[in-house]
This record gives C-alpha cells, structure tokens and sequence, in this order.
C-alpha cells in the first residue's frame, strides 16, 4: 500500500466537516458496501464499552483513515472476520508488551514497524488531544480502543 500523508488526511478532514448531514451519511454507507465486515465490526458488541460519542468518534476516525487510504491506493479488497480478528490480536499484544506509564508512550512500539506513519499518529492524535482536559469526551479507558480500532483497521486495509 501506498504512504497515506498528513497532507491527504487533513484534505479528508476537511472535506468531511464541509458535507451536509445527509452527504456524510451517503459516504457512511458507500464505506459500509464497499467494507461490510469491516464496517460492521465497528459497530458490533466489541466496542461497547465506548460510550456513545465515543462509538461515533470511533466511527468518524475510521471514516477519514478509510477515504484517505482509498484516495491514495484505490479501492481496497474487503476485509475478513479473520483478518480483523488477527490484526486485533497482534495490536492488543504490542500494546500490552510496552512497560511504559503514559499511554502516549506506550503507542511508541506501533511506529516502530509501521509503512503509514502518518495514519497512526492521526490516530494517535485523535485520541490524546483533550487528555489532560477533564472535560474531553474520550474516556481514558475509551483511548485504547479507539486507537486499536483505528489500527486494526488501517492494518486490514493495508493488507
């Protein structure tokens, strides 16, 4: 796959918060033809310890990182229940390796080895913005799955 650059995700970024309602909702459902089991995995019980604008945020992050890898690469092969569940697994073990303290470092190991730099630091980004903001609306249990979600699924893509 093709480096995805800052550049295409913030073209992305602002395309999405220029849509009308109903125009946002179109490209939710071209991405869930085109991504059935990928679109439905994000919907699915495993994230229901987000709370509901966290699920949305997830959503949306997985929307930007989606139009930005096929407006890069094209369209992408769908993904499979095996696919995701192994990319899962493997990015739940790298996390769990890291001995770090803070959760931004503990992310460290994911750059390592990664052909789309700028992908994961968009989503880490996303999910550490606010974090000193007692007041952000993603949780600090919410961080984690919504960076692995957004992996995984940048993982599946890429494969």
């Amino acid at each position: 796959m093709e480096f995805v650059s800052e550049k295409i995700i913030d073209a992305v970024i602002e395309e999405l918060e220029n849509l009308e309602e109903d125009r946002y909702e179109v490209l939710m459902e071209e991405f869930a033809e085109a991504q059935p089991v990928l679109f439905a995995w994000l919907f699915s019980e495993h994230f229901d310890l987000l709370t509901e604008d966290e699920k949305g945020y997830l959503q949306y992050l997985s929307l930007i990182a989606y139009r930005s890898i096929v407006r890069v690469n094209g369209p992408c092969e769908a993904a499979s229940e095996d696919q995701i569940g192994q990319a899962e697994e493997r990015n739940y073990e790298l996390l769990e390796t890291s001995t770090a303290k803070k959760f931004r470092d503990r992310l460290n190991v994911f750059f390592e080895n990664t052909n789309q730099e700028d992908l994961l630091a968009f989503a880490e980004e996303a999910v550490l913005e606010d974090e000193d903001d007692p007041e952000s609306f993603v949780t600090k249990e919410g961080r984690e799955l919504i960076f692995v979600g957004v992996k995984t699924l940048v993982d599946v893509l890429e494969n």
